[in-house]
């Protein structure tokens, strides 16, 4: 199976101690975002976890006590923007960010490393020229340290439309010409280009179109054959592997004014509150009133285990 640990949340940059603590323990607690009083118990085991992902603006927190993850597979998306702190307000300088990438691919192999370019948007500010110039001297930074990018535009939902005020969809031909010029950036750098449920006129030589956390991806991360379940996809356009995911919405301090999983800062703010590292839980603690079932956990790679063998 593969753990999730960052649609919903950063865990890395906020919450690593809490991270390494359900690691310690073994299992960690995941409340539904939609009946919260059902919990799910997943084991923090490597037998069932055939690979953890995680989706991070700002991994450092987590680079010093790596090895603790020595006998887990891991797959990394490191966002790396050319915004400043009035779109990204908390997120560090991404020379920061850039740097602290090339130790993580030091640490787990180019392979495993993933450079997600999104979401683009366009203002006066950040224009087309701009994202160019800045795409150009960023895939040049990481060339070597990863093999691929992931590119999307920005979604307009209704909390990013109330938090960010005056943003627009970004032109079908901003889109064209972007992607032209990142296709032949990418391939100079040796990078692929995955676009994230974009339109598929897009799909070029160099860019395409099959998802940034597909099996095909993890497959070739992890160097092995998963048999992964049919189950129906969670966005149509999407063939990721999204589901058991470990965060919880509402609790990342970045601040992001294009963010879908906050609704806004004050709510933000609350639940970060209320988080307590040694808690099985993300956010707040089981109460009497909650239900916790064990997930069905078991490999996809060949020679499978299930989450009864371990129990």
């Amino acid at each position: 199976m593969i753990l999730n640990t960052g649609s919903r949340t950063d865990i890395p940059a906020y919450y690593s101690d809490w991270f390494y603590n359900r690691i310690a323990a073994g299992y960690v607690y995941v409340r539904n975002p939609y009946y919260p009083a059902q919990i799910t118990k997943y084991l923090m085991n490597p037998e069932v976890i055939d690979v953890m992902v995680f989706c991070t603006k700002n991994p450092t927190p987590m680079l010093d006590r790596l090895f603790l993850l020595s006998g887990f597979d891991t797959f990394w998306f490191v966002t790396i923007t050319p915004y400043g702190q009035d779109i990204e307000p908390h997120v560090p300088p991404k020379e920061q960010v850039l740097h602290s990438f090339k130790q993580l691919s030091a640490l787990v192999g180019c392979a495993r490393m993933s450079w997600r370019y999104d979401p683009i948007f366009i203002t006066d500010r950040y224009s087309v020229d701009y994202h160019i110039e800045q795409f150009a001297q960023m895939a040049e930074s990481l060339s070597g340290y990863t093999s691929q990018c992931v590119v999307s535009f920005i979604d307009l939902y209704e909390k990013t439309k109330r938090n960010f005020h005056g943003v627009h969809s970004v032109t079908d031909t901003e889109q064209e010409r972007l992607i032209s010029a990142f296709a032949s950036i990418a391939k100079e750098n040796h990078l692929q280009i995955h676009l994230c449920c974009e339109n598929a006129k897009l799909v070029r030589e160099n860019v395409d179109a099959n998802g940034c956390m597909s099996q095909t991806v993890l497959e070739k991360a992890l160097d092995c054959k998963l048999h992964v379940p049919k189950k129906k996809a969670a966005r149509s356009e999407c063939s990721c592997l999204l589901g058991a995911d470990i965060g919880a919405y509402n609790t990342c301090g970045h601040g992001c004014l294009y963010c879908y999983a906050n609704y806004d800062r004050e709510t933000v703010v609350k639940n970060m509150r209320l988080h307590n590292p040694l808690s099985p839980l993300l956010i707040g603690n089981v109460t009497e009133n909650d239900v916790v079932k064990l997930a069905e956990q078991k490999t996809w790679k060949d020679g499978q285990l299930d989450i009864f063998d371990l129990l």
